[in-house]
C-alpha cells in the first residue's frame, strides 16, 4: 500500500524535492539557537564579550529571516504536492470507474462511490505534504540532538533517550486500533452521502407523499451509525493523545530532574544546563511531530485504502485481438444464450433469436422475463454465460467495446440528461458534430421548434437531470441525441410508456422516422406501439414463448394474445 501511495511522488517529484530541501534546512536552523545559547552563557556573558554576543545576536536573526522564507516555501509548495497527488488520485479513479462493468453500479450506492472519490481522498493532501517531511525533519532533529546533547553528557542524553522505545511501543499498539476505527468511519461517512444523495434526488416523490418525517427517520439511522463510530475514534484517539503526552510529559520531569542533579554535582555546567534544557524542547517537539504524524497517516491510508479498493475493481475486459467495427450492417444472431447475475438468479437460457438487417424486433411479456436484460447483452453491458451473440456474423466478444457501443443507440423510459444547456446534451450524441448538426438532429426529433422559442434558445439551461424540462420534452432530446450519433442498431426500451397519449403520438413519430432503415429492438408494454414491428417476441421466464407478426400471434390465441385482449379490453 505504502509503495502505490509513493509512486504518486513521482510526476512531483521536482517540486517535492524543494520541499524536503526547505525542511533540511528549517531542521538545520532550529539546531543553532541552542548552540548559540550554549555558547553566550558559558562564554561571552560571563567574559563580558559584547561585541561577539550582539554579532551572534544579528546572525541568529538572519537565520530566522531565512527559516521564514523557507516555511514559506514548505507550506506552499509541500501543499501544492499533496493537492496534485490528489488530483491525480481523483483523475485514476474516475478514469477507472468509466471502465468498470454495469454489475459494479448495481452492487454500489452512488453515494458510497462520491463518498470515497471526495471524502476519502480530503486528508491525503496533508498525509502527502506533512507526512514524508515530518518524517524527514523528525529524524534530523533527533539525530541532531542525540549528537550535540552527547558532547554535553552522553550518560545524561541516554537516559533521555531510553524514553523513546517506550513511546513508540505505546504508538504501535495503539496505531492498530486507530486504523479500525478510522476504517469504520469512512464506511459510515460513505452511508450518510448515499443516503442524503438518495433523499435529495427524491425530494419531489417525498413531498408528493408528504413522507418528510420517514426520510429524516432513514437519514437520521445512517447519520446516527456516523456518530458512534465518529465518537468511537475519538475515543481511541483521546487514548492515543493522552497516553503519548503523559509519556513526553514525564520526560520533561526527567530532563529537569536529572540535568539538575547533573549540574549540583558539577558533570555539567549551568550553561550546559540550559542548552541541554532548549535541545530537549528541540528534542520533544520532533517527538510531538511524530505522533501527530501517526493520526495523520491513519486519516490518510483509510482513505488511501478504500481507493485503492476501487482501483482494484475489475474492468470490463477485452479479449486478446479484438477488432474495431468498419461498417455495420446491424444483423443480430442470438444463439443459445444464456444469462444470470449471480448463481441463484438467472434470467434466461438457451435464447435463439434472428434478427435481420433493418428490421424491427419488439420484445414483449411480463415483467421479470428479460426483455431489457436481452438488449443490454447486445452492447455488453453484461457479458452473457453460455451461447454467443453475433454482429453480421462477428462474435461480439471479439469486438472492441468502445466501438460495438459507438454503433448502438439506446433511447430508455428513464431518460439522463446531464446538468448543462440542452445544446450540449444533444451534442453528447457525437462530440465532434457541428452546431448544424445538432440543429438538424434536433429537427429530426420535432423538438427545435420548441428550442428556438426559448429565450436562451439552445443554451437554455436544464437543470439537474433535465428537471426544468417535461417528460415528453426531455424524451425527445434524447432521441435528438441519437439521431446525432446515427447508429444502425437502435434499443427503444420502453421509451414512451411514461408519458401521456398525446405526447407518446408526437414521440412515436419521431421514433419511427428514427428507426428507419437501421435494426431496431424495441422494449414495449403499450403493445399498440408495436403493431407494425416485422416480429414481435413474447418473453418470460421460460424464455421465447411466441413469436410472429401482430396478425400471426393473435391468431394464435396464446399469450400475446391474452395481453393484447387484457389491455384494449378486446373480445
Amino acid at each position: 500500500m505504502i509503495k502505490k501511495f509513493i509512486q504518486y511522488y513521482k510526476p512531483h517529484k521536482r517540486l517535492f524535492a524543494i520541499d524536503m530541501i526547505a525542511a533540511f534546512l528549517v531542521a538545520l536552523c532550529d539546531l543553532f539557537y541552542p548552540m548559540i545559547t550554549r555558547n553566550i552563557m558559558n562564554k561571552y556573558v560571563p567574559n563580558k564579550q559584547l561585541r561577539l554576543m550582539f554579532t551572534w545576536a544579528v546572525i541568529l536573526l538572519l537565520i530566522y529571516i531565512l527559516k521564514a522564507m523557507l516555511n514559506y516555501v514548505i507550506q506552499y509548495y509541500g501543499h501544492v504536492v499533496g493537492v496534485r497527488m490528489q488530483a491525480d488520485m481523483r483523475r485514476d479513479v474516475f478514469k477507472h470507474l468509466q471502465k468498470l462493468p454495469f454489475s459494479y453500479f448495481d452492487e454500489n450506492k452512488t453515494g458510497v462511490i462520491m463518498s470515497r472519490i471526495i471524502n476519502d481522498l480530503q486528508e491525503i493532501t496533508e498525509l502527502a505534504h506533512h507526512g514524508p517531511e515530518d518524517i524527514f525533519v523528525s529524524s534530523i532533529m533527533l539525530i541532531g540532538s542525540f549528537i550535540i546533547l552527547s558532547t554535553i553528557n552522553l550518560t545524561l542524553t541516554l537516559i533521555i533517550f531510553a524514553f523513546i522505545p517506550l513511546l513508540i511501543w505505546f504508538s504501535v499498539k495503539k496505531r492498530v486500533k486507530m486504523s479500525n476505527a478510522f476504517a469504520k468511519t469512512r464506511k459510515e461517512v460513505g452511508e450518510v452521502n448515499a443516503s442524503l444523495e438518495n433523499s435529495i434526488s427524491g425530494i419531489r416523490v417525498a413531498k408528493a407523499f408528504a413522507n418528510k418525517e420517514h426520510e429524516v427517520e432513514k437519514f437520521q439511522e445512517s447519520n446516527n451509525r456516523f456518530q458512534s463510530a465518529r465518537e468511537y475514534a475519538y475515543k481511541t484517539m483521546a487514548e492515543f493523545y493522552s497516553g503519548t503526552n503523559f509519556i513526553i510529559d514525564l520526560l520533561n520531569v526527567v530532563v529537569l530532574i536529572a540535568g539538575g542533579y547533573f549540574t549540583y554535582q558539577g558533570y555539567i555546567n549551568f550553561g550546559d544546563y540550559v542548552a541541554y534544557l532548549l535541545f530537549v524542547n528541540l528534542f520533544l517537539a520532533p517527538i510531538k511531530k511524530l505522533v501527530q504524524f501517526v493520526e495523520q497517516f491513519q486519516l490518510g491510508m483509510t482513505g488511501f485504502e478504500r481507493f485503492i479498493e476501487i482501483l482494484e475493481e475489475e474492468e470490463e475486459k477485452e479479449e486478446e485481438g479484438s477488432i474495431l467495427l468498419d461498417k455495420v450492417e446491424g444483423k443480430i444472431d442470438f444463439n443459445g444464450v444464456g444469462f444470470k447475475y449471480d448463481e441463484n438468479t438467472r434470467i434466461f437460457q438457451d435464447i435463439n433469436l434472428n434478427i435481420e438487417k433493418g428490421k424491427t424486433v419488439a420484445l414483449v411479456g411480463p415483467s421479470g422475463g428479460g426483455k431489457t436484460t436481452l438488449c443490454h447483452l447486445i452492447p455488453r453491458f453484461y457479458d452473457i454465460d453460455e451461447g454467443e451473440i453475433l454482429l453480421d456474423d462477428i462474435n461480439v466478444e471479439n469486438i472492441k467495446r468502445e466501438s460495438l457501443r459507438k454503433n448502438i443507440g439506446i433511447v430508455q423510459q428513464d431518460v439522463f440528461l446531464f446538468t448543462g444547456t440542452i445544446g450540449e446534451n444533444i451534442w453528447y450524441g457525437d462530440l465532434d458534430a457541428d452546431f448544424e448538426d445538432v440543429v438538424e438532429a434536433a429537427k429530426k426529433a420535432n423538438i427545435h421548434d420548441f428550442i428556438v422559442g426559448l429565450p436562451d434558445g439552445y443554451n437554455t439551461n436544464i437543470g439537474e437531470r433535465g428537471v426544468k424540462l417535461s417528460g415528453g420534452q426531455k424524451q425527445r432530446i434524447s432521441i435528438a441525441r441519437i439521431f446525432l450519433k446515427n447508429p444502425p442498431i437502435l434499443i427503444l426500451d420502453e421509451a414512451t410508456s411514461a408519458l401521456d397519449n398525446t405526447t407518446e403520438m408526437l414521440i412515436q413519430k419521431s421514433l419511427e422516422s428514427l428507426s428507419k432503415g437501421r435494426t431496431t429492438l424495441i422494449v414495449a408494454h403499450r403493445l399498440s406501439t408495436i403493431k407494425n414491428a416485422d416480429e414481435i417476441v413474447v418473453l418470460t421466464e421460460n424464455g421465447i414463448e411466441e413469436r410472429g407478426t401482430h396478425k400471426d400471434l393473435l391468431k394464435q390465441e396464446g399469450m400475446y394474445s391474452y395481453l393484447y385482449e387484457s389491455q384494449f379490453n378486446v373480445g
